[in-house]
């Protein structure tokens, strides 16, 4: 009996050490096919843009087409959820937004949750949102913002691009955080809820930078502040909120994921070809001219980064009884 265990016992080793040299292999060899990256919103927007970049600069690097494929749905969960459901060989991966993030509280029930199932693989960038009022606007600054919008509660129209996205969150602790009475106003897409903050049909947005920047620079909107924590490289004299309300912050951000249970090996070589990407300048200038900042970093920041966010905007969404429509 003791020899038979022995046996057994040295079997196992021997495929354990098999199994290793096999993972070691395939992820020096990884990928030797085209890989899918998944978006799970519609071409063209600011989440897409990020991900064809990296795309680009991972075909370029890895030498095997990074496709991407886009599973628009349900805020994005459409496509987080095919990534959640695919094989954990490498050849699926998703990428990942702020809203993942704000999707975990916004929704009630989800086929997946997004800190266990998705394996952080790397951080993209992050951007900050404007708030911005149409140049008619009797308020210049936020303070005087702020003033207004206490000398008028409810008066004030905050537009979104629909419930429970970014701009309607940063817009809610906002809300919170100044004291201020607005009056949210969903849109179907950030394009039309733009039109009518043009149109002067609203007053305030916490609208996306790649959406919205061109018009501010154009003078057809006012940005009054950045969210984030620390003025724009692409707007460097535009204040950010945070310097008139203490401790506001608020970012879109970009990374990839992958499913669960992807080994290591893969992840770290992803990571590492990622960052190396990231330092080039021609992808640092396309960032940069879209108001996005280099956010480089193992996957373990980036798995804090995900629960951090996920964590703080729980917060909000449920003092402010945010629901998905």
């Amino acid at each position: 009996m003791n020899l038979q265990r022995r046996q057994f016992l040295r079997l196992a080793a021997s495929a354990a050490a098999l199994l290793a040299l096999s993972r070691d292999a395939s992820a020096q060899t990884y990928p030797t096919r085209p890989v899918r990256l998944i978006v799970g919103f519609p071409p063209g927007g600011g989440v897409d843009t990020n991900a064809r970049l990296i795309s680009q600069s991972l075909s370029e690097r890895l030498g095997q087409p990074f496709v991407i494929e886009n599973r628009p749905g349900a805020g994005g969960n459409m496509g987080t959820e095919a990534v959640v459901r695919a094989s954990p060989d490498g050849y699926t991966l998703l990428f990942v937004s702020a809203a993942a993030a704000i999707n975990a509280t916004i929704y009630d029930k989800l086929n997946f949750n997004l800190i266990h199932d998705i394996a952080p693989v790397a951080s993209i960038a992050r951007a900050p949102n404007i708030m911005a009022v149409h140049p008619s606007f009797p308020a210049k600054t936020v303070p005087e913002f702020m003033a207004y919008a206490k000398a008028n509660p409810g008066k004030v129209n905050m537009a979104s691009a629909g419930h429970g996205n970014s701009e309607h969150v940063f817009g809610e602790l906002f809300k919170m955080m100044a004291g201020a009475d607005l009056l949210h106003v969903p849109y179907r897409g950030a394009a039309a809820a733009l039109t009518d903050l043009m149109g002067a049909q609203v007053q305030v947005m916490f609208a996306t930078m790649p959406a919205s920047i061109q018009y501010v620079r154009a003078g057809k909107l006012r940005a009054l502040a950045v969210t984030t924590e620390r003025r724009s490289e692409a707007l460097p004299d535009i204040p950010t909120v945070g310097e008139f309300v203490p401790g506001y912050q608020a970012s879109t951000w970009y990374g990839v994921g992958a499913p669960k249970n992807t080994s290591v090996e893969i992840i770290e070589k992803l990571n590492k070809e990622i960052n190396a990407g990231l330092t080039d300048p021609k992808i640092k200038v396309r960032l940069t001219d879209m108001g996005e900042t280099v956010l480089i970093g193992s996957p373990a920041d980036f798995g804090k980064f995900i629960a951090d966010e996920t964590e703080k905007w729980a917060k909000v969404i449920r003092a402010a009884n945010i629901k998905a429509e």
